[in-house]
């Protein structure tokens, strides 16, 4: 898993924790890692993570991808890298090596000590299900335990639905010309959306509906 920790002025903000999947970082709400500063591109970066390697793209011709004080367009991090974007910075970690005493500023860790702390409290969220609402698998409910839920197929459009510590996300990984997939008959397109009790969800013609374990 990799964690990520927002820094303003060496001063712990959020921390982040994902299996895998696509992560974007920019001022975007839209964004899966946003910083909300008028100095940051709403697109700066986009993160991929897979089971063996995490990759960094720059999006953005405005502000350089800064990683360990370098430039770069494109690179694999590596546990306790950082991610320099203006007076804000990002630490990524894998969570099997992040140790309490880890600080990559040097300076007081308390706050990235009660981040995690939060972190850890706040992803207990209620379980919640998928059921499928037509076609020859009507009525099958699909849980959605894992912090990271794919649908579909490689080459024909896939689709993820992360948990996260506030609520369940739906986003498309890989697209796909003939893949339809409406979020309550809006198309989910490259947008991230939050999942609400008993959304429909049509993923290629199937419908299906999201809801909360009582």
């Amino acid at each position: 898993m990799a964690k990520f920790t927002i820094f303003f002025k060496d001063k712990a903000i959020q921390s982040y924790i994902y299996d895998s999947g696509v992560i974007r970082i920019g001022r975007d709400s839209s964004n899966d890692l946003v910083i909300d500063n008028l100095t940051v591109p709403p697109a700066y970066a986009v993160v991929t993570i897979n089971t063996d390697n995490c990759i960094i793209k720059q999006l953005s011709d405005e502000m350089p991808l800064v990683i360990n004080k370098e430039e770069t367009k494109e690179a694999f991090l590596n546990s306790n890298d950082v991610i320099s974007i203006g007076k804000y910075s990002i630490t990524y970690n894998t969570t099997e090596s992040i140790a309490p005493d880890t600080n990559p500023f040097g300076s007081n860790n308390k706050e990235v000590e009660l981040l995690n702390l939060k972190l850890e409290q706040q992803v207990k969220i209620p379980d919640a299900n998928l059921q499928v609402l037509d076609g020859k698998h009507i009525g099958r409910i699909l849980p959605l335990k894992k912090a990271m839920t794919r649908f579909g197929h490689a080459g024909t459009g896939v689709v993820i639905i992360a948990k996260r510590k506030d609520g369940f996300f739906i986003s498309s990984l890989e697209s796909d010309a003939n893949m339809e997939i409406l979020v309550n008959q809006v198309a989910l397109a490259n947008k991230t959306v939050q999942l609400k009790n008993n959304d429909i969800i049509i993923i290629n013609k199937i419908s299906m509906q999201f809801f909360y374990e009582p």
